[in-house]
This record gives structure tokens, sequence and C-alpha cells, in this order.
């Protein structure tokens, strides 16, 4: 007998974190450029309309832009490099190996890298997303200030549009180097993420 909340809790739980966290986020976001707005004589404005604005859309996919790009490169560095020691590498003893028993397997080209096509197409779409939302944001501060708009274009050669992408992309890098390290020695009692207690520091894979 299949039990839903057993077989699929970590996606489930993950799910509705990340939906009260989001909406947090809107709430949080609204009162932030609605008190922005009267502190500059502009108008105030509702909830329906603050979720359709840049500032809201430029927060969320400036965020989930790094996301995927981290997690889209990292499923394809670790099919070419190694961490001798972490729970989150494959073994460099066994790499011709695992390398011959993937030739042996017969599958088409997108479906073996489905997964980091995948990442990186989310990344594409999160980087538009916040490309457009950040010129929306942008051009509504240019127009409070009697200035002209942006271009796409023109948003995308700024320097805030890269310090809010960079800001964000070295974060997630960090997270990814700290469990590829920590990993190493550290250890989580039933956690797929770690090596088995009993293991050796030296035992690369979990």
């Amino acid at each position: 007998m299949k039990h839903p909340i057993r077989d699929y809790g970590l996606s489930i739980l993950l799910l509705v974190l990340f939906l009260l966290f989001w909406v947090g986020q809107a709430w949080a976001g609204f009162h932030v450029h609605n008190q922005e707005a009267l502190l500059h004589g502009g108008e105030v404005a509702s909830f329906t309309r603050y979720l359709a604005s840049g500032h809201f859309w430029q927060a969320t996919a400036e965020n989930w832009e790094s996301e995927f790009l981290q997690m889209g490169a990292y499923v394809i560095l670790t099919t070419r490099l190694f961490q001798r020691g972490s729970a989150e590498s494959n073994d460099p003893d066994r790499a011709q190996e695992l390398t011959a028993k993937r030739a042996r397997k017969r599958r088409s080209w997108l479906y073996r890298n489905s997964l980091s096509l995948a990442f990186l197409t989310l990344f594409v779409i999160a980087f538009l997303m916040h490309a457009v939302g950040g010129l929306a944001e942008m051009n509504e501060e240019r127009k409070e200030h009697g200035e002209a708009a942006e271009t796409l274009v023109e948003f995308l050669g700024d320097a805030e549009f890269w310090f809010q992408s960079f800001q964000n992309w070295q974060s997630e890098f960090l997270a990814v180097l700290s469990i590829v390290v920590l990993s190493i020695f550290l250890r989580q009692d039933g956690s797929p993420e770690s090596k088995d207690l009993d293991d050796p520091d030296w035992k690369t894979g979990a």
C-alpha cells in the first residue's frame, strides 16, 4: 500500500516551505515598496498590483536565477571533477569503471543530459524574468526622478543588474563548496547527503 506522505514527504514539505516563504517575501516586499513610495511622494500600490510589479519579480527572479545556475553547474561539474572524501563526489579511483558503465547504457544524448538541460533552461528563464522585472523597477525609479526610461539592452549593461546577479551567484557557490568540503569530515545521521557514521573521512561518495 502506498503512503503519499511517507513516499513524497520531502517534496511536499519543500513545496509548502517554498510557498510559505514566497508569500512572506511578497507581503514584506509589499510593505517595503509602499513605504518607499510614501517617502518619495509616490503612489501606494494594492497587494495585487504589487504582485505584478518589477519590485516583486526582480527580487523573486534574481534568487531563482542563482539557484538554477548553481544546480545546473553543479550537476555538470560533478560529471568530470572529483573531490576525494566528499559525500557529494564520484570516486576518482572508479572513474574509468563508471565511464565504461555509462558507455554500455544506450540512451539518447537528450535523455542522458536532461537534468542539467532542465536546470540550465530554468536558469535562462529566471535570468530573463530578472532582467524584465529589474528593468520595470529601474524605469519606475527613473520616472520618479524625471529621467528617461532605459531599454532592456541598456539595463543588461547596467552595473546594478550584475550587482544583483553576482551577489546571489557567489553565495550559491559558497553553499555548494561548503557541503562538498564539510561532508568529508562531518556527518548527519540518517541523511543521504552524508556518509555513514562509520565511514572513514577518505571514503568518497555517500
